[in-house]
């Protein structure tokens, strides 16, 4: 029961760190566009304030996580979070808010991330890295899916049931409670991370220079291997945030029934995470990564020249779906990718910050790049755009897994690590 209520806390703690920077522009964007007043570039200039102090937290923080316990390191970054949430509710204005995501970067990143991927490989052993990973990522997805579906409800209450009646105000006080419901719910999680994750002595080193690692790690073509890989993927990732705006412009839904979609997107991450795990254990997960990124690069490829004119409903639903299930299973299984190229533990943390650090830079040039393509072309043709830019980086995405399964041609096999 301890190890059950532990991957719990480690789950719903994993997707609430983020709930606030991600899932309010994510599944609202269109409302949250029009609340505070920004357009997609203001909002991706914000993201690249995010990423440029995400960036640093990651390289700077991750070889803490070898060092201090994982429970007090999370818990810190919760209730700081959560804090900057509360503040997000007043509707601040577009610089207010370019510091906030400033904030957020250091406060998600530099004490949390490390920790939570050491805590989660402590958790799965030397035998299930995949599936470790994979009821993770999937375990996340859930808990985002069930909390923006409640946070759907709560914007429903404050907009009006002719929704062309819909005013700024409206869409204030709806923005509004629905960022203080992130902000309490975060809050909540620090206080579930202190009591449910355990004070593991042997998990940290007590007396050891925490960045005596680094080196080490920079040394290790795997380890650039990896980042390239968490690159590709995380655009793919982070290109879903825009999938509500696409159903409003292009598929011409309303801004509740594009928030459902994005919502009922999040249902597909436990399924393609889990299902990752799995297989990633059972065949690599390499070779499982090379594979999601061909069907990415299918999936984007078709929805770059795909209209209502032109296709049926059914195909684009089918390909966003192909989309969803890929980045969610790539997502799944990318940090198993340390036990398949052999990273000894006790430069788990640093390995984390020197993929991290170099693999979401996405967060710095994504935002900026896609907002652009978006506001050079409203509506359609910027969409095919867009897609287009996502199916090239799912490309390169196949390039550098083939390269990691050149560098890494003999990884540990389960049952060699299951009989260790």
């Amino acid at each position: 029961m301890n190890r059950i209520l532990r991957i719990l806390a480690l789950i719903i703690a994993g997707e609430m760190i983020y709930g606030l920077p991600f899932h309010t522009q994510r599944f609202f964007r269109p409302t949250m566009l029009d609340a505070f007043n920004v357009t997609n570039t203001q909002l991706g200039d914000m993201f690249a304030v995010f990423g440029i102090t995400a960036m640093v937290s990651y390289f700077f923080g991750g070889p803490l996580a070898d060092r201090y316990p994982a429970r007090s390191l999370m818990a810190i970054s919760l209730v700081l979070t959560a804090l900057g949430g509360f503040y997000m509710a007043t509707i601040p204005g577009v610089f207010e808010m370019t510091l906030l995501y400033a904030f957020w970067g250091v406060t998600t990143s530099f004490l949390f991330w490390a920790a939570l991927i050491k805590a989660t490989r402590d958790w799965g052993g030397s035998s299930a890295q995949g599936v470790a990973f994979g009821i993770l990522d999937g375990g996340r997805g859930l808990a985002a899916a069930m909390l923006g579906a409640i946070a759907v409800g709560i914007l429903a209450n404050y907009l009006p049931e002719q929704l062309g009646q819909t005013t700024s105000a409206d869409r204030q006080a709806g923005m509004g409670n629905i960022i203080s419901y992130y902000a309490a719910i975060t809050l909540a999680c620090a206080v579930l991370v202190w009591f449910l994750v355990p004070h593991d002595e042997r998990s940290v080193k007590s007396g050891r220079n925490p960045f005596a690692g680094l080196l080490e790690v920079i040394r290790r073509p795997l380890a650039w291997s990896q980042a390239g890989i968490i690159i590709c993927a995380y655009c793919g990732y982070k290109g879903v945030d825009n999938y509500s705006l696409y159903a409003v412009q292009v598929l011409g839904k309303n801004e509740v029934e594009a928030a459902l979609l994005s919502t009922y997107g999040f249902y597909v991450r436990p399924v393609g995470a889990l299902m990752a795990g799995v297989i990633a254990d059972r065949f690599g997960s390499a070779r499982s990564i090379l594979v999601m990124f061909l069907a990415m690069v299918v999936a984007y490829g078709v929805l770059s020249f795909a209209t209502l004119e032109t296709a049926t409903l059914f195909v684009i639903y089918a390909n966003l779906f192909v989309t969803l299930f890929a980045v969610f299973a790539i997502r799944g299984i990318y940090y198993a990718l340390l036990e398949e190229t052999r990273t000894p533990r006790h430069l788990t943390g640093a390995s984390v910050a020197v993929i991290a650090f170099v693999g979401y830079t996405p967060e710095i040039f994504f935002g900026p790049v896609t907002g652009r393509i978006l506001d050079a072309n409203p509506g359609i043709p910027g969409f095919h755009n867009y897609f287009l830019f996502l199916a090239t980086v799912s490309a390169i995405g196949i390039a550098i897994s083939a390269v990691l399964l050149r560098l890494n041609p003999r990884p540990a096999p389960r049952a060699a690590a299951a009989s260790n």
